[in-house]
């Protein structure tokens, strides 16, 4: 999810105990007299108030046609950079407006003009007139043939983790300054002369400590009717090759999708490294920060007094985002079945795990906790511990700030003579800085049928049932927020966590009572801690058995705290590792069958 600023870091203080990721956008261009070209259909309709239009072709030799895909057009008010780059939930962001293209003859001009729904401004006509930076992109899109018998179109990840942007193969134009006027009765046309490059090697940046791990899924290539692969970052203990009989606890560290291991760093931090301010934490030099603290980690690793197991971090995208959420789904596929049954005995036969479930545990923050908390309760025999910090919505009466199955619009809290939009995300003050209905229309722009491979499109697409057309069925109308009741009712007996848990505690709870664990901040910036407190009141009371884990709030903490309170949210979340190593050494103590050589002690 997007990073928040704040006017000053927020006091750091005891935890309180009662008991969101997003994506950015992307010839020459001329304005010339009009013509009537080909005009494709766009992907929903808006008052045509603007004679202006723009018309997309690809540079002869860039690609062969027939291409599919999404063709964003972007228009920036910023002075330099890529508007491609520029489109956010952020007051600053660029305009956008996207229309589909299938079986598009790369010559034949496609069209963007005020019929084509945009954002922030839904149409064209309500561009003030100006000097912009203007490019277009065209999102590639892949025939997938699924085992359920749907055929459905969709970009596929090409190892750069699901970014529209950044995505290699997808075609760009050169960004250019032009006076854009929606009054005039003119045609301007933009070519896409670029294509992005393929990503490096992920092996080149094997270590000693560090292995790129990947292997083909036959569930998941069985769903998908083509090769897919799954792929980790390994972290290895200190002292692995040296002890060729030693066999260790995995822990699974989830979250978006890792071009490499994150903050692990085997040499000392770059002096004369030129800082880079976050605004997210509020830290004038962070890039030294996070160099610092994956050097420090690298120390602590391979020194005396660290618990010995393996760390990985997966690489699972799906046609629909960077993750997916490690659950079985209709729409993404058996993920769940495939990470548990196929990729982990992989793995660990490969680097020496345990392999048995009471050797892996399971932690991450924000898409990560959900996971992490998802994996438990789904597989509660195959994991032994789940540390949720900042989950996604775990309880779907707190889908951040909509009940899924009382409200009726998820964009508006109505009113008998107004409604209210519902905020998106705040600061720690707790000032709204988007609603969800910007968010909503931002990744309508992005992708129709749920392909803007965006946060709402990917918790769709995890949780809902297969349409009628082969792609997720839409929990709300994404341009009005009419939320779908059957829909909701799915969602909420399949991947409702809280509810799961309520209806099956007789079965589950005595193998989850004591392992499950969730942290979150009470101003956390996108409202997570609404379903925590839901999570947390059932939790205190379940019976038969009792549950003994923990839940912790972090006082006037942003997204993502994660449970360590004498840390700064920019510190901890650079722990991860550190803060969880004494946790699952205190499950190994208690739950580790006797007589098992504890090869994981130092």
């Amino acid at each position: 999810m997007s990073r928040p600023v704040a006017l000053r870091p927020p006091a750091f203080r005891t935890p309180v105990r009662r008991g969101m990721s997003i994506l950015f956008l992307a010839g020459t261009l001329l304005p010339v007299g009009a013509c009537t070209p080909t005009t494709l259909a766009p992907a929903s309709s808006s008052e045509a108030s603007a004679p202006l239009r723009f018309e997309v072709t690809v540079a002869e030799g860039l690609a062969e046609g027939p291409l599919d895909g999404r063709i964003i057009l972007l228009i920036s008010g910023q002075e330099g950079g890529e508007p491609r780059f520029q489109l956010s939930d952020d007051g600053g962001s660029a305009q956008a407006f996207g229309v589909d293209v299938e079986d598009w003859d790369p010559q034949t001009p496609a069209v963007v003009d005020g019929s084509v729904f945009g954002y922030p401004l839904e149409s064209l006509g309500h561009l003030p007139a100006g000097t912009y930076r203007v490019q277009a992109l065209l999102n590639r899109y892949h025939t997938f043939t699924r085992s359920d018998g749907h055929v459905v179109k969709l970009p596929p990840d090409r190892g750069e983790g699901q970014v529209w942007n950044r995505k290699p193969g997808n075609l760009y134009s050169q960004p250019m300054e032009l006076r854009v006027d929606p009054s005039r009765n003119e045609v301007l046309r933009l070519e896409l002369t670029q294509e992005i490059p393929p990503v490096a090697p992920f092996e080149e940046k094997q270590t000693e400590y560090l292995k790129y791990f990947r292997m083909r899924s036959e569930r998941l290539s069985e769903f998908w009717g083509e090769d897919v692969f799954l792929a980790a970052w390994v972290l290895l203990p200190q002292g692995w090759s040296e002890r060729p009989e030693a066999r260790y606890p995995l822990a699974i560290w989830h979250g978006h999708f890792p071009s490499t291991f994150s903050g692990w760093r085997e040499t000392p931090p770059d002096p004369d490294l030129e800082c880079v301010y976050s605004a997210r934490f509020r830290d004038p030099c962070y890039n030294r920060v996070e160099q610092e603290e994956a050097w420090r980690l690298y120390q602590r690793w391979t020194g005396q007094g660290f618990l010995r197991h393996i760390v990985v971090q997966i690489q699972h995208p799906t046609p629909y985002y960077d993750d997916s959420y490690a659950v079985n789904s209709e729409n993404n596929g058996p993920y769940g079945d495939a990470l548990t049954y196929e990729f982990f005995p992989a793995l660990e036969a490969e680097y020496r795990g345990i392999g048995e479930g009471w050797g892996r545990f399971l932690y991450g923050g924000s898409t990560g906790g959900w996971e992490a908390m998802a994996a438990q309760v789904h597989y509660p025999d195959d994991y032994n511990g789940a540390w949720a910090s900042c989950p996604d919505p775990i309880d779907f009466r707190a889908f951040t700030v909509v009940n899924l199955y009382e409200d009726t619009n998820a964009y508006r809290y109505p009113g008998q003579f107004k409604s209210t939009p519902r905020p998106g995300r705040r600061d720690w003050l707790g000032r709204m800085t988007v609603t969800l209905e910007e968010m909503g229309h931002r990744e309508l722009v992005l992708g129709s049928k749920g392909r803007s491979g965006d946060q709402w499109d990917i918790w769709q697409a995890v949780y809902s049932p297969v349409g009628e057309d082969g792609y997720p069925r839409p929990i709300w109308d994404k341009r009005t927020g009419e939320i779908d009741p059957e829909v909701a009712a799915y969602w909420r007996e399949n991947h409702d966590l809280v509810h799961i848990l309520q209806r099956d505690w007789a079965t589950l709870g005595p193998k989850l009572r004591d392992k499950i664990n969730i942290y979150v901040g009470d101003l956390d910036n996108y409202y997570l801690d609404n379903a925590v407190y839901l999570a947390e009141a059932f939790l205190e009371s379940a019976t038969n058995p009792t549950w003994t884990g923990e839940v912790l709030y972090g006082d006037r903490q942003e997204h993502c705290w994660n449970g360590a309170p004498e840390l700064s949210n920019g510190i901890s979340r650079l722990r991860y590792i550190e803060i969880h190593a004494p946790k699952i050494q205190e499950r190994l103590r208690v739950s580790a069958p006797s007589g098992v050589a504890r090869s994981w002690a130092y």
